[in-house]
């Protein structure tokens, strides 16, 4: 989800309800500490030179159990992080602490604002050595396996 689609959807809620993909529900007494933009200039492990931006919440559990985050103070936040920042339309990174701090997409099923899981992935595959496509494994009707015959 870009930041033009979260500006779109949030005068539409009654309320902020962040939900893990697995359906866990994000406490409602959230705080979204941080709205900014992240810049990332890398380079690969192919040698390309990459750079990635991102738009980039916080959300912190606080003790304050009584504290709901409304979809008007959310679009306050947002817009005045793009007031002050001029951040761009950027894909959504939304941290968030469980075990350890976690980084997820942000998508959205009509109701609630969901956290997708994010993975890492190897960006030069073909220059990796990595195979590209799953090694084909024979199946062999013979009961014995022996170098080259396609069984192991």
């Amino acid at each position: 989800m870009k930041l033009s689609d979260i500006k779109k959807i949030l005068p539409t809620l009654e309320n902020v309800v962040f939900q893990l993909a697995d359906g866990t529900a994000v406490p409602a007494h959230v705080h979204v500490t941080e709205v900014g933009q992240i810049n990332k200039n890398f380079i690969d492990c192919g040698g390309t030179i990459r750079v990635e931006n991102t738009v980039n919440f916080q959300l912190w559990n606080a003790d304050d159990y009584e504290h709901r985050l409304k979809p008007d103070k959310l679009l306050h936040i947002i817009q005045l992080s793009d007031e002050k920042l001029q951040i761009g339309d950027y894909e959504i990174e939304v941290e968030y602490q469980r075990d350890t701090i976690g980084k997820y997409s942000l998508d959205f099923d009509g109701k609630n604002l969901i956290l997708i899981n994010k993975t890492t992935a190897c960006l030069a595959l073909e220059s990796c050595g990595i195979p590209l496509q799953p090694l084909h494994v024979v199946a062999s009707t013979n009961n014995s396996c022996t170098p080259g015959s396609g069984c192991c």
